[in-house]
């Protein structure tokens, strides 16, 4: 039997189309499509021979208070749109006109932006019951009306006092909604969590990683995870946060949630005597009635990389070595795409889809890594050029995967990255700050321009057709650069996808020819859905740059369109409204003073800047997001103003949060002297990003 899930509404639409002249509407009413989240419509009116016909039928911008990143699915159930934004913002649209019915605002305190390493976003929201489930950035759950976007019920999901976020969507499974969280490189420890989708009351928690032992461990499966970790692992919080991708099985009747990294990275901090450390960079298969755990499979043992499990996860049935088997795939962050039999976890084939730095290669019965002995940077006091970098190989970005073609279709990003421990006495942690136990001076870009020119030219991506059976490159198209959206494909042989320069395009799916695009003006890392209203097709993409590496990777996207609106593009043959594409909004303009500190102020601004700043402004004050380039503000040459902005909270409402309980006024003066020398590196090279 094969796994292609398909929706209630699917079912309808495919008994309808014996009679011509019957209304059909087809949902998009899961997260991805159906509960294996193939993300692969059998809508087929556009095609490769009328897709020259597609323009746009409506757009819808969202209210948000700054441009940050878009990462949303929208969902359409009944004729209605829901799609999230920046900020846990929710609206909901008429599916077929773009009308506001409805927005909600959970009201976020602009501060909670520093607990979110990557950027403010939301990545979707689940329907049922009549209600759309929303996670918020502050830990909240919220179950609002779908007819009225007025809140049902609302709970706390996570301590409030810790520095957890919420991002990913919410998924539905039978009568319970899911929700995960991030924050393991803020000291915390992750866990899933279902509520009942009436009433809100918890139904069950799993802890991904095990806490403090003399406490108890709250099941077998924490108490076999704790034999994995040495140390006082508890006290760093151990990380495996669950931020974004989970699927479910209907038939075998299994949730499978992918665990993220280790925190902090650095294993000697957190497991000094070494472990695999359960169930960090794992995929975990539980019931869902229960939460019991079944199964795990783990990709990265001992992870000290951030490779991350948490990218999208995929169900289908492939013909493995002449036979049937109900597989699991991912693309993780670490660079090798993985199949496993999704019914126990055992391991079919793993191979490398971008290059890979940190191993030789996967073991080929087991899947285990042959760990390369320099990539275990912990304690050696030497750097390890890695890659993938923290950023992946793949990211959250949804793949698609097509039961004709046999493809899998995704993103792909190479980045290369220095590892470099820090020293273990100087290891700090406090819930307001990022903290991965690496040397944060010695892991930003080499300040000599020539050595960024060069590791510039290292970095790339590509939209990538991988065919999972025979484990290679079936096609791939090569981006301008390396943070581009995520994938649609459908039966009709297409593939549609957004990109960092702001075009949307629809693909051939068999060869990869472009045979369509639009530019929206803006970057696009959000995944397209399709669904039909009355027997019309339609194509829709939230539109809007932003996401962690805009933020704090600039240096890689000197070709990314910097965000100029945030909004849902919806498209259909015949479409002819018109897309108003915002101007450019203007640079601020580059007029530094003087660069007159001591080399010393320099450099204790530059280690200060990594520890506070880069996340948000950028490694060596370069970013492409949606936060002032601190380069180009007035600020940096008014001592007062610039303490009123990271001392007084000036701008805390709009997310810029105030830090005077970790800085000092001579600490942000070298902080500003350190923006004003990087100024002047712009100014002597107008060419660099």
């Amino acid at each position: 039997m094969k796994f292609q899930a398909v929706s209630a509404a699917m079912l309808v639409a495919a008994l309808a189309s014996c009679a011509p002249h019957r209304p059909v509407n087809v949902d998009w009413p899961l997260h991805g499509l159906d509960a294996g989240e193939n993300r692969f419509s059998t809508l087929g009116e556009i095609n490769p021979d009328n897709i020259g016909q597609l323009g746009v039928a409506w757009y819808a911008d969202f209210d948000a208070r700054s441009l940050r990143g878009v990462e949303g699915t929208p969902l359409v159930v009944d004729g209605v749109m829901y799609a999230s934004g920046p900020w846990s913002k929710v609206i909901a649209l008429d599916a077929q006109t773009g009308r506001k019915l409805w927005d909600y605002d959970p009201q976020i305190e602009g501060g909670i932006a520093r607990r979110a390493c990557c950027d403010v976003v939301n990545r979707g929201v689940a329907y049922a019951d009549g209600k759309i489930f929303v996670g918020v950035l502050d830990g909240r759950l919220v179950a609002l009306d779908a007819k009225t976007g007025t809140p049902v019920w609302t709970v706390e999901t996570t301590d409030p006092t810790k520095s957890y976020t919420v991002t990913g969507a919410p998924r539905i499974v039978k009568d319970k909604v899911v929700i995960g969280n991030g924050g393991a490189e803020y000291g915390v420890r992750g866990y899933v969590t279902a509520y009942d989708v009436a009433t809100g009351k918890q139904a069950w928690r799993f802890y991904t990683v095990p806490g403090d032992p003399q406490k108890g461990f709250e099941s077998e499966a924490m108490a076999m995870a704790a034999k994995s970790w040495t140390g006082e692992w508890w006290k760093y919080g151990g990380g495996g946060t669950a931020w974004d991708s989970m699927s479910y099985d209907p038939e075998l009747d299994l949730l499978y949630i992918g665990v993220g990294n280790g925190g902090p990275w650095d294993r000697k901090v957190r497991s000094p005597g070494g472990g695999d450390n359960l169930f960090v960079s794992s995929i975990v298969a539980v019931r869902p009635d229960s939460g019991a755990y079944v199964w795990h499979f783990q990709e990265v043992p001992g992870d000290e990389w951030d490779y991350t499990a948490t990218q999208h996860m995929i169900l289908t049935d492939l013909e493995i070595d002449g036979k049937p088997r109900k597989v699991l795939m991912q693309a993780p962050k670490n660079g090798y795409f993985y199949v496993l039999d999704r019914t126990n976890g055992a391991f079919i084939s793993g191979t490398s889809y971008v290059p890979v730095t940190w191993a030789k290669g996967l073991d080929p019965k087991t899947g285990r890594p042959d760990i390369i002995p320099e990539a275990r940077y912990s304690g050696t006091g030497k750097p390890f050029l890695g890659m993938p970098s923290p950023a992946g190989g793949h990211s959250w970005q949804p793949m698609s995967f097509n039961p004709k073609t046999g493809l899998v279709y995704f993103p792909t990003a190479e980045i290369p990255y220095g590892y470099i421990s820090g020293k273990t006495e100087d290891f700090r942690f406090d819930e307001r700050g990022w903290n991965t136990g690496q040397d944060p001076v010695k892991t930003a870009m080499p300040e000599d321009p020539a050595v960024r020119a060069q590791i510039r030219g290292m970095m790339g991506g590509a939209l990538v057709a991988w065919d999972p059976k025979a484990g290679k490159r079936a096609w791939s198209v090569p981006m301008p650069l390396p943070w581009n959206g995520g994938v649609l494909s459908t039966t009709s042989g297409l593939v549609f996808q957004g990109n960092g320069t702001g075009d949307f395009a629809a693909y051939d799916a068999t060869s990869g020819k472009k045979l369509w695009s639009m530019p929206m003006g803006s970057g696009i890392v959000a995944p397209p859905i399709t669904y039909a209203i009355k027997g019309v097709q339609y194509v829709s993409v939230a539109v809007g740059w932003g996401g962690i590496l805009p933020l704090n990777m600039g240096e890689a996207l000197k070709a990314a369109v910097r965000p100029k609106v945030n909004r849902v593009v919806t498209f259909r043959l015949g479409g002819k409204a018109k897309l108003p594409i915002p101007a450019d909004i203007p640079e601020a303009p580059l007029a530094p003073p003087p660069s007159t500190a001591s080399t010393a102020t320099i450099a204790q601004g530059r280690a200060l800047y990594h520890v506070r700043c880069w996340m948000c402004h950028g490694d060596s004050a370069v970013n492409k997001g949606g936060v002032p380039d601190l380069r180009r503000s007035m600020t940096i040459g008014d001592s007062a103003a610039f303490r009123a902005f990271v001392l007084e909270g000036a701008a805390e409402p709009l997310g810029m949060p105030n830090f005077s309980k970790d800085l000092k006024p001579d600490e942000v003066e070298a902080i500003r002297a350190y923006v004003i020398k990087r100024a002047n590196d712009l100014k002597a090279d107008p060419t660099m990003p």
